[in-house]
């Protein structure tokens, strides 16, 4: 059942991308569902997609927190 979670949780974070102040708001909404693994495989992923939109990098700082 995570493993829905999850690739649905990217999925949205994909679709919002386009917005930085949803895409944030979308993330925190994520990482309180989302299992410890999970978050560290979110992050792995948000690394690598937000190399092409450095807009979105501001938002990693709310896994930090």
């Amino acid at each position: 059942m995570s493993r829905k979670i999850f690739d649905y949780t990217k999925s949205v974070l994909e679709r919002v991308s386009f917005d930085t102040t949803l895409f944030c708001k979308e993330l925190e909404k994520a990482l309180k569902m989302l299992l410890p693994y999970e978050i560290e495989q979110l992050t792995d992923w948000l690394l690598n997609f937000t190399k092409e939109k450095p807009e979105l990098r501001q938002c990693l700082l709310i896994i930090n927190k």
